[in-house]
């Protein structure tokens, strides 16, 4: 009911301090003022159609690891795969991540990436909501960490490892785990 209403809601963005003044977590002030919340923003990348008719891999993610995935030295590389991100994880934007699979047709496999556990973070949400827009016809993995009864490894170093083995995976074609 609160979405149907008219008046403003107010917008909570949780975000870690590495991204306080990073300029891909920054919006213009015309962005501010001219543009609108989007639930779901498709690979910048992808402005034509023979671009996305190469794309065999959309990664999708939530936060952060978009961060890490697009400033990673594989990115530019990675003609191949794209990445969009989900903004809203609720209610879930089924209605716009429809169409944007439908925009790369030689999709063979959906990713979701997070640095969260597997336990924790968007994961558990998503997966199901994704099976049902794709009624199963598109392979569905996740990278990211395993499961976990604590969300941090507890040391900086075996975390900043730990995130750069999982970029790392997310433009690799080496067999994943099946969701």
């Amino acid at each position: 009911a609160a979405l149907l209403q008219t008046d403003p809601l107010p917008l909570i963005v949780m975000t870690p301090k590495s991204l306080l003044r990073h300029s891909l977590a920054a919006s213009s002030l015309t962005e501010l003022a001219t543009g609108k919340w989007q639930p779901v923003i498709d690979d910048p990348r992808m402005t034509d159609e023979a671009q996305r008719d190469k794309v065999k891999r959309l990664i999708l993610c939530s936060g952060k690891i978009y961060v890490d995935l697009v400033t990673s030295d594989h990115y530019e590389q990675a003609t191949d795969i794209a990445i969009a991100r989900v903004e809203q994880l609720y209610p879930f934007p089924a209605y716009e991540l429809e169409p944007l699979f439908e925009s790369y047709t030689k999709l063979e496999e959906i990713v979701w990436v997070q640095e969260e556990p597997r336990n924790m973070g968007a994961w558990a949400a998503a997966k199901p909501q994704l099976e049902y827009i794709t009624e199963k016809k598109i392979p569905l993995r996740y990278i990211g960490r395993p499961r976990r009864a604590n969300p941090a490894e507890g040391s900086a170093a075996w975390h900043k490892l730990n995130q750069a083995e999982i970029v790392e995976r997310a433009f690799s074609w080496q067999k994943e785990e099946k969701s």
